[in-house]
């Protein structure tokens, strides 16, 4: 049975009333610099130094390279600057965020925005910068006012992006923004100006659903299931016979009971946008694609600092680390006539989705198609201080390492592709995503046929650099959030 998401880490409470396993911040030798003296009895305490002295402990307890964290800074420093003074130098994952909720809401899809990600590119012999939207998101103001993947921008807000102001002008997103819109004329097979104004385009609190498209093709004879899954989020909490289940992951459940029904024999998963999220929707998703699964079956286990990985030891026994395989009806593993699953990867494919690659793995051949991940292989929580009313904060630190059924965790660097891909490899011409002739799909199709994709150049076109994909800039990216237990 799937663990019930926390999004406060009610343990950290008990933790510290374990006195065989907590260690205080004295015995640690924990020296903060001290509080500033005030000689005016009448002057409040700097409010940061309460969020620090919090963050301090937290620290403290569950960060997985608690022995090695930094010193801290002065006390009553900005509450930023503190927690990120403490990171080790491989840490290249853990967060603080003004408001809890706000960071909340950005991991499970809520978000103030246009609704378009994007790829930019440095142009040719150029500082000059433009925009290729990879994907609109279904509903949101950009979906409205006709946006489409492939389109391409240069300027927001009228400004030309450069190398230089490209970063500033990105921010501009999370307002109303007008972009000029230029769109492929198949005829003269040149991008040209949408229209003679600027797009305009408002911006809304979004939900974006994980599940951007799923589909069943029919080719040489085979039965293909595709799903393109944007990150991994279990969605509005449900209830139904008294079980507990995210609306998202109910979604996935029909899909594969269609998939299923269909007589599906291949499964292409794209998670070439999926940055990661919740490890309870990996596990589902997991759960309905693995072959010759039973429920049980290890597909990963977490390990944690000494002082977590004790207090874990002493409630809950070894059990607790291993997280298994459930049991799904709708499972498809075993209508897989070749034993494999293929995975569409870029560089934005990360943590969950690893954690997708590598817990596979033991069961079935996993075949990646596309470019090398990111390498993720550590685990966050959400943490907020619930004592002071004060303090909005949210922390989403490392707290675990995952390893599969093999003891593998070696995937810091990321996973290579067993089948190099490029989807801006066509000229940097985006077909939509689903289209059989679409560069990445038609990739896959053709190791499941053996029908040869159409030739295409397998290098991005000399005057296209990549600069940064809009999918990095999420919150969420690069996140593994763990599941817990709710403590009475």
């Amino acid at each position: 049975m799937l663990m019930k998401i926390s999004t406060t880490y009610n343990w950290l409470i008990a933790l510290v009333l374990i006195a065989s396993f907590t260690i205080s911040c004295s015995d640690r030798e924990m020296e903060p610099n001290p509080k500033p003296i005030d000689d005016d009895e009448d002057d409040i305490e700097n409010p940061n130094i309460a969020i620090n002295e919090w963050i301090q402990a937290v620290m403290d307890e569950v960060y997985l390279w608690t022995d090695t964290m930094n010193d801290p800074i002065s006390v009553d420093a900005a509450p930023e600057n503190y927690f990120d003074a403490l990171l080790v130098n491989q840490d290249r994952f853990s967060v603080i965020y003004g408001n809890y909720e706000e960071l909340v809401n950005l991991l499970e899809g809520v978000q103030k925005e246009a609704g378009y990600e994007i790829q930019l590119f440095q142009a040719s012999n150029s500082n000059d910068v433009f925009g290729i939207i990879t994907y609109v998101k279904q509903g949101g103001p950009a979906d409205q006012a006709g946006l489409k993947r492939n389109d391409r921008f240069y300027e927001i807000n009228g400004v030309q992006m450069t190398l230089s102001n490209y970063t500033s002008l990105l921010q501009s997103r999370g307002e109303p923004h007008t972009l000029d819109i230029r769109r492929l004329n198949e005829d003269s097979g040149q991008f040209e100006m949408l229209a003679e104004d600027p797009v305009s385009l408002s911006t809304t609190e979004l939900v974006e659903n994980p599940i951007f498209l799923d589909s069943v093709y029919t080719i040489d004879n085979t039965k293909i299931g595709y799903l393109v899954y944007n990150f991994f989020a279990p969605g509005e909490e449900l209830e139904s016979d008294n079980i507990r289940y995210g609306v998202y992951d109910q979604q996935l459940e029909d899909i594969f009971a269609d998939f299923k029904s269909k007589g599906v024999q291949e499964l292409i998963l794209d998670l070439r946008y999926n940055g990661g999220g919740y490890t309870s929707s990996a596990v589902h998703l997991a759960s309905l694609v693995g072959q010759g699964i039973s429920e049980g079956d290890l597909f990963y286990y977490t390990k944690y600092n000494d002082l977590v990985q004790a207090y874990f030891q002493q409630e809950y026994g070894p059990e607790y680390f291993n997280i298994r395989f459930v049991n799904k009806t709708q499972n498809i593993g075993d209508q897989l006539g070749s034993g494999k699953v293929y995975i569409l990867t870029s560089n934005n494919t990360a943590s969950s989705s690893e954690l997708i690659i590598n817990g596979l793995s033991p069961y079935m051949e996993v075949i990646l198609i596309g470019e090398t991940t990111y390498g993720k292989n550590v685990g966050s929580i959400t943490i907020q201080d619930t004592e002071n009313e004060e303090n909005d904060y949210g922390l989403l630190p490392i707290i675990s390492q995952s390893f599969n059924k093999n003891d593998n965790s070696d995937y810091t660097n990321g996973f290579d592709p067993d089948i190099e891909s490029d989807e801006f490899s066509n000229n940097g011409i985006l077909l939509p995503i689903g289209d059989t002739n679409e560069v990445m799909l038609s990739a896959a199709i053709a190791q499941i046929t053996g029908t040869p994709a159409a030739e295409r150049s397998r290098k991005a076109p000399i005057n296209m650099t990549s600069v940064q994909s809009s999918i990095k800039n999420h919150v969420r990216f690069g996140r593994m959030i763990e599941s817990t237990p709710e403590f009475k």
